[in-house]
C-alpha cells in the first residue's frame, strides 16, 4: 500500500476537526465566538506552516513571523482602496497605487510574494544547521521588522496600516486552514519531504545516499514560507490593521508554544496544539477582563496569559518530552504512524 493512501486519514480527520469548529461558530450566532475561531483557524494556518519545515528538518526557526509580515503588508498593498493608499502609503509605485484586488487573490499574491522571499533567505540559510541556523532564522526576522518599521512610505514605518478590507465570513479562513494542512502532508508523503527526514534523522546515511540536505531543506522553507504568508495577508484581514509589531516576537512565542506542545513532528499535533492552547489563551482573556460572581468580579492580572503559557509548555513538556502527540498522528485505526514525518 502507498504510502499516501496509508496517510489520507490524517488530514481528512483534521479538515473534519475544523469544519466542526467552524459550524459550532455558526450554530452558537455569537460574533465573538465566530472571531475566536477565525483567530484558531488563523493559528492553525500558521503553526503548519511552521511545522512543514521545523517538524520535517528538525531545525528550529525563529524567522517565520517575518514572511507573516511580509504577507500581512503584500495583503495591504493589493487590497486597501487606492484613494487611502495615495495618503498612507504614498512610497508605492504607480501600478501598485492604482491596483485593488479582492482579498482572496491577495492571498495568493502574498504567498507567492512571501515564497519569492524564502527562496532568497533560504537559499543562503539552509546551508546553516542546528543552533547556527535556528539563530540565522532570528536574525532573518529582525531585518523584516527593522526594514518594515522604517520604511515610512510603503509602510507606514511603526504607525498602523489601516483601510484592509475585513472579512468577517468563517468560511475563507476555514477553507485555508484546511488547504495548509492537505500542503503540508503533501509535502510530507512527497520525495522531497522524505528525503528531508532521512537527512534529519541519519544525516551521514542520507548524505552517503546521494541526498542532499540544503536543497530538500530550502524546498520546506520555501514551502512553509508561502503558507505563513498567505495566513499573514488572512491574519490583516481578520482585523483590518497592521504594524510591524503585530508580526514579531509575540507571534513567534505563541506559535512555537501550539507547535512544540502539539507534539513537532507531528502534523496532528501542530493541529491539536493550536486547538489546546488556543482554548487556553481565550480562557485566560475571559478571566483578565474579570467573570462577575454574585456582586463580585473577579479578574487575574494583566499578563498571566503569557505565564501560564511558559507553565504549561513547562509541564506538558516534562511529561512528554516530545509534545502531546509525540511523532503519532491520528488516523481511522488510532495506530502510531511508522514515519515521524507522516
Amino acid at each position: 500500500m502507498s504510502v499516501a493512501r496509508r496517510t489520507i486519514s490524517t488530514p481528512v480527520i483534521l479538515a473534519l476537526l475544523l469544519i466542526a469548529l467552524a459550524l459550532m461558530a455558526v450554530f452558537s450566532g455569537s460574533r465573538p465566538f465566530n472571531q475566536t475561531i477565525i483567530d484558531i483557524f488563523l493559528r492553525v494556518i500558521l503553526v503548519v506552516g511552521l511545522y512543514i519545515f521545523i517538524g520535517n528538518s528538525g531545525v528550529i526557526s525563529f524567522g517565520h513571523a517575518g514572511f507573516t509580515c511580509l504577507g500581512g503588508y503584500a495583503a495591504a498593498w493589493l487590497t486597501i482602496p487606492p484613494m487611502m493608499k495615495q495618503t498612507l502609503l504614498p512610497g508605492l509605485p504607480d501600478w501598485l497605487m492604482n491596483l485593488q484586488l479582492p482579498f482572496w487573490a491577495g492571498a495568493i499574491f502574498a504567498a507567492v510574494w512571501a515564497a519569492i522571499w524564502a527562496a532568497v533567505f533560504g537559499k543562503i540559510l539552509m546551508r546553516l544547521s542546528g543552533i547556527a541556523a535556528s539563530i540565522a532564522t532570528f536574525a532573518m526576522l529582525a531585518m523584516i521588522n527593522t526594514i518594515y518599521s522604517n520604511w515610512e512610505s510603503v509602510t507606514a514605518a511603526t504607525s498602523s496600516v489601516v483601510g484592509i478590507p475585513i472579512v468577517r465570513s468563517i468560511w475563507p479562513y476555514l477553507i485555508a486552514a484546511i488547504l495548509a494542512v492537505f500542503v503540508a502532508w503533501a509535502h510530507s508523503i512527497s520525495r522531497a519531504g522524505l528525503a528531508l527526514r532521512a537527512a534529519r534523522d541519519e544525516p551521514t546515511a542520507a548524505a552517503a545516499s546521494g541526498i542532499d540536505a540544503p536543497k530538500e531543506r530550502l524546498v520546506a522553507f520555501i514551502i512553509s514560507g508561502a503558507v505563513m504568508g498567505m495566513g499573514g495577508a488572512l491574519f490583516a484581514h481578520s482585523i483590518g490593521v497592521v504594524t510591524p509589531d503585530t508580526f514579531y516576537l509575540t507571534l513567534t512565542f505563541i506559535t512555537l508554544s501550539m507547535l512544540v506542545v502539539g507534539g513537532m513532528g507531528s502534523l496532528s499535533g501542530a493541529v491539536l496544539g493550536v486547538v489546546i492552547l488556543s482554548g487556553l489563551i481565550q480562557g485566560l482573556r475571559w478571566l483578565e477582563a474579570g467573570v462577575s460572581i454574585g456582586t463580585t468580579t473577579f479578574a487575574i492580572p494583566n499578563g498571566l496569559q503569557e505565564i501560564t503559557l511558559g507553565i504549561v509548555m513547562i509541564l506538558i513538556l516534562a511529561r512528554r518530552p516530545s509534545g502531546i502527540m509525540a511523532n503519532s498522528e491520528l488516523n481511522w485505526t488510532r495506530s502510531r504512524s511508522e514515519d515521524p514525518g507522516v
